[in-house]
């Protein structure tokens, strides 16, 4: 194993060929504890020749990688997992220092981070396409996935410790060699899993780890090395990323940002629909791209959902993550706050009416942290900004339709198409639910259409621009290409 070695201001380092480096560019940030305003690291950025060194090792990689035994290449999956497992409360701990969310919420990511490492380690069977035997006179065809090369992924600072999991489990078991270029507001969970993914036993090259902002992910868009290119993060950034990635001959997928929805209908269990709701809307305080933060709600129930929403999101506790009682932590950053300050003011100013206002909390011990208690709007109508755009915070906003049809028209209506929920009690409304509502995840009677590892993640519209989607078949389809052979012996 290769010991990590801090320098400079205790800097993070990438993780190249099998070591610990520096990066060597000029620029970096500070890694902050949003809870508390603390300095816990510093990340350098990397340049254009990281970059490179990190891809030359990994093409040399998959050179031997490639042709190792699906057996074998299943088998540092199987370590790491373990390895994630016995250490996944020393993980959340650093997750909620550097990201602000609560202990709960990140053992939970975690936990689905390792659960993607199990699904990879069915790469045996993953792998596998198909055969007909006498396609054709005297002819057997058969498809043969086979990995690519050099890949990368792009990820988040609200999911540090999962989304990487969604590609380099994949990526590596199918034979093909990973760098991963994480978010530099969060880099430290990274840093540990990469720790453990050093220990596990991957050959030099595998898997690598480059640091750093912008320009370190144009190098790798637009190095001849890099096959494909996996995203997730906002909407225009993925956009372009999609087309900057298509322009340079790769494969790719980007995941954008979100607008969902929850609709509720007079049949359904209110008082379970309006605690689903206001979790899903405040969980990781709505920093995720599966926060359902618009609920329409069947006109005929409204005052009293609306009742009960309030009741149970005055009930939130704010507060530093690492306290088991907090239930909405810190925004990541002092600028991110107040993006979603203004986002709530802008609301008031359209006309919506701010029942519950989360702006002046205080969190005794945390002055210097990025708080915002809960906001919740009512009587918010569709074209309202609030109503449209994604705000990434711990906002809620209600409104009223005439029925659940008129529900799905107002997340049909969005640009967005990523994640919407319908509570009910008719199966009816749930089947109609499910063939007309246009997003990518959808969930009956669940707060949080959240698919397993098992099923690729979705998205549609502006939430995802690509063919083949995170996680399980998809994505083994996106770091694979079949080749089909055909064999004929004319004498048989």
């Amino acid at each position: 194993m290769s010991e990590p070695q801090q320098s400079g201001q205790n800097q993070v380092q990438n993780y190249i060929g099998g070591q610990w480096t520096d990066a060597t560019g000029t620029d970096g940030m500070d890694v902050v504890n949003p809870a508390t305003g603390e300095t816990l690291s510093y990340v350098g950025f990397s340049t254009d020749g990281d970059v490179d060194e990190a891809v030359q090792h990994g093409q040399a990689a998959f050179n031997t990688w490639s042709q190792r035994p699906i057996e074998e290449r299943i088998q540092p999956l199987f370590e790491l997992k373990q390895l994630l497992e016995e250490h996944l409360d020393a993980l959340a701990e650093v997750l909620v220092e550097e990201h602000g969310k609560t202990l709960d919420e990140a053992r939970g990511e975690l936990r689905r981070g390792i659960e993607n490492v199990e699904t990879a380690c069915g790469m045996p069977t993953l792998m596998q396409a198909g055969h007909v035997e006498n396609a054709a006179p005297n002819i057997d065809e058969t498809a043969v996935r086979k990995p690519l090369g050099v890949f990368a992924a792009v990820t988040p600072f609200n999911f540090p410790g999962m989304i990487p999991l969604w590609f380099l489990p994949y990526a590596v078991a199918s034979g093909n060699s990973f760098i991963l270029k994480p978010s530099e507001r969060d880099p430290l969970t990274t840093k540990y899993m990469f720790e453990l993914i050093d220990e596990a036993g991957f050959p030099d090259g595998v898997v690598q780890l480059v640091n750093g902002s912008v320009d370190t992910v144009d190098a790798l868009i637009e190095h001849d090395g890099i096959e494909g290119i996996s995203f997730v993060g906002s909407t225009p950034v993925a956009k372009t990323i999609y087309q900057k990635a298509a322009a340079n001959g790769k494969r790719v997928q980007a995941q954008g940002g979100a607008k969902n929805h929850i609709v509720v209908s007079e049949t359904a269990d209110l008082e379970f629909a309006a605690r689903k709701s206001v979790s899903s809307a405040l969980a990781c305080s709505g920093e995720r791209c599966l926060a359902n933060d618009v609920v329409c709600v069947e006109e005929s129930v409204y005052g009293e959902f609306r009742d009960l929403v309030v009741d149970i999101a005055a009930s939130q506790v704010v507060g530093y993550g690492l306290d088991e009682e907090t239930d909405v932590g810190a925004l990541i950053t002092p600028e991110h706050e107040e993006r979603v300050r203004n986002y709530v003011e802008t609301g008031v100013q359209e006309g919506a009416n701010l029942v519950l206002d989360g702006r002046d909390v205080s969190v005794e011990g945390s002055e210097d942290g990025n708080f915002l208690g809960p906001c919740i709007f009512t009587d918010v109508t569709p074209d309202m900004v609030i109503a449209q755009e994604e705000i990434f915070g711990p906002v809620l906003s209600l409104m009223s339709v005439t029925d659940v049809d008129q529900g799905i028209e107002v997340l049909n209506s969005s640009d967005f198409g990523n994640a919407a929920s319908l509570f009910t009690g008719e199966g009816a409304e749930a089947r109609d639910f499910r063939h007309n509502a246009q997003a990518g995840n959808l969930a009956i009677n669940a707060g949080t259409a959240a698919p397993m590892a098992f099923f690729h993640f979705g998205g549609q519209k502006d939430s995802f621009f690509g063919d083949l989607h995170a996680q399980a078949e998809d994505v083994v389809r996106f770091y694979t290409d079949e080749t089909v052979y055909i064999e004929r012996w004319p004498d048989a």
